[in-house]
Parts: structure tokens; C-alpha cells; sequence
């Protein structure tokens, strides 16, 4: 990947640069039998639509701060990028009330109704699917980002020293958000070409870095895994042999 990279968005459009059609995230959740594959194109083309939904539906600004409650799955790894790439700040399971913005699953509506600002639900239903009822007091994710351009470009530059990323205490900017991708990726072994294996949480940094972040500043991808433990007796090792599985975090 490029040493100058300073941003996570700076790290995508690397890796688009240097090979868009090979994967990026592959996706499984075994509760419903869904798997998603992304190449780095078509992740990124869903960044900028979700960015431009962020910057320009949502009027989010660098410096807003959004409380993003998902879990590990693959339209979470989408909004983590476009918030980097408009300069948003991404917390992490953070108090909604206390958020500019809030995106929400299917199972945190309640919570996520604290925030008096703008509202966005994700059903998290196979390809993408959107809710069959509208929740109230939200824009539905698959309703909105259809519409929205593929290419991006932010109103104001991204800048690598503000705040980027606070999970589980840790509070980064986005240049020490890839600093630290990098030795995540080191210390896992990752080069160019890896497939890291991850059924880990997105709720803290070890899920974030091996679900997302490791994988893209190494050059790699990431098997990212949902309830794994509704995989059948010997599932795992078979998944990790035809994704051709490299590396794991379990």
C-alpha cells in the first residue's frame, strides 16, 4: 500500500488503484445463510454513495459525530469509510442522545430514538434488503442510498489529525487510525494477498482491525464472519479452505 496514505479513505483509494476487482470483504452471517462478496470497486462504489447520502441527505459535516450501532457485517464496514471519507467522526456503541447522527440495526431502534438529530436504519437483511415497514423516525438505508452518486468527493478535505474512530476507550484521529492498522496488520502476520478469517465483534479495536482495517492498510481482505456459532460441526475449517484462508481471528 502507499507509505503516504494518512486517512482510511486515502488506504481505499490505494487499493482501488492497485487492484479494484480483487476482494475485499467477503461476508457470511450463518443465522441466514447470507454471504456477500465485495471487491474493492464495488465496497467502494457503496462508500461514496453512502458518502454523498452522509454529506449531502444527511447534511453531516467534518467534525459531526455519529453513533454507529451495527454489528460486524458488511454495510458496518460501508458506513466506517464513508464517515472517514466526508471526516466524521465514528463512535462506536456511543450514547445516541449525546450524537450528531445516528445509524442503527434492527435491534437498537429503541436506543437509537435518543438521538434529536438525523436517523438512519439498516433491516441487515440479506442483499441488502430494506425493512418491510419503515421504522418510524428513520430514514431506511436501502430506501435512500440507491439513488446516491457513485463518486465522492467531500466539501472539505479530510484532515489525518481529527478525530476519526472512539470504541472501547480508544479515541484516534484518522492519521493514528492507520498508523495503527498497520501494526495491527504487522503483528497479525498480514502481507498483500492475505485473507484474514475474523469472527470477531465490531465492538471493539481487535474486531474493528482484523474486521476491516488490518486487511486494507496490509493489501489483504477479510473473511468477516456473523454468528459463527451457528456454523455446523467442522463448518469453520471448510469455509477457511475454499476462501483459501490465510490468516484468523476468532
Amino acid at each position: 500500500m502507499n507509505a503516504s496514505d494518512r486517512t482510511p479513505a486515502d488506504l481505499l483509494r490505494s487499493a482501488l488503484a492497485a487492484d479494484p476487482g480483487r476482494p475485499l470483504i467477503t461476508f457470511y452471517d450463518d443465522a441466514t445463510g447470507e454471504r456477500v462478496e465485495l471487491s474493492v470497486a464495488t465496497f467502494a462504489n457503496w462508500v461514496a454513495k453512502t458518502a454523498n447520502l452522509l454529506q449531502g441527505d444527511l447534511g453531516a459535516e467534518p467534525g459531526d459525530r455519529l453513533a454507529l450501532l451495527l454489528p460486524a457485517h458488511w454495510q458496518s464496514a460501508v458506513w466506517l469509510m464513508a464517515c472517514h471519507s466526508v471526516g466524521v467522526a465514528v463512535e462506536i456503541g456511543a450514547d445516541p442522545a449525546a450524537a450528531d447522527l445516528v445509524v442503527s440495526g434492527p435491534d437498537t431502534l429503541d436506543e437509537a430514538r435518543a438521538c434529536t438529530s438525523e436517523r438512519v436504519a439498516l433491516a441487515l437483511r440479506p442483499l441488502g434488503g430494506r425493512f418491510p415497514q419503515p421504522p418510524a423516525g428513520f430514514a431506511d438505508y436501502a430506501v435512500e442510498v440507491p439513488s446516491q452518486g457513485d463518486r465522492f468527493a467531500p466539501y472539505a478535505p479530510v484532515d489525518p489529525d481529527a478525530p476519526a474512530l472512539a470504541v472501547g476507550g480508544l479515541d484516534v484521529s484518522a492519521a493514528e487510525l492507520v498508523a495503527r492498522a498497520r501494526e495491527e496488520a504487522a503483528a497479525l502476520g498480514l502481507a498483500p494477498g492475505a485473507r484474514l478469517l475474523s469472527g470477531l465483534a465490531y465492538d471493539d479495536w481487535p474486531g474493528l482491525a482484523s474486521g476491516l482495517y488490518a486487511p486494507l492498510a496490509a493489501g489483504g481482505s477479510v473473511v468477516l464472519c456473523r454468528n459463527l456459532g451457528q456454523l455446523a460441526d467442522g463448518g469453520l475449517d471448510k469455509r477457511a479452505e475454499s476462501e483459501r484462508v490465510t490468516h484468523r481471528s476468532l
